[in-house]
């Protein structure tokens, strides 16, 4: 599937759970319900997906852990704050980087309208 494609698919899915749930929830239910949408619309995607960090060859299991991995090629990092912060930016570049994906969304459902709470990035 083509990127674009499965962005917009995400996001869409994004946007039907938090039209379903709305904000103050924990990230936890977002995540669930969330992964729900995308499996209904038949993407492929590991949750809680495990990321070890590479140090001067060492590989090291430092507990990260990827939200989603959708299509082996979209990180999704969930939020649940009151607003995005450089450092949750940060944090999904840096995801991005150890895993040589392309493309991310950093996706906040504590918003009014969801379309404040994404960001796509790339790397």
């Amino acid at each position: 599937m083509e990127i674009n494609k499965i962005t917009e698919e995400i996001i869409g899915a994004a946007i039907e759970v938090h039209r379903h749930l709305g904000p103050g929830l924990l990230e936890s239910a977002y995540q669930i319900c969330l992964a729900r949408e995308m499996a209904l619309r038949g993407l492929s995607f590991e949750q809680e997906k495990p990321l070890s960090l590479e140090y001067k060859g060492v590989k090291l299991d430092c507990g990260y852990r990827l939200d989603f991995l959708v299509e082996q090629a979209v990180i999704v990092e969930l939020k649940t704050v009151d607003a995005l912060q450089p450092v949750h930016e940060a944090q999904l570049l840096t995801y991005l980087r150890l895993t040589g994906c392309k493309i991310g969304l950093l996706i906040n459902f504590n918003v009014p309208i969801l379309k404040q709470g994404l960001k796509r990035m790339a790397l």
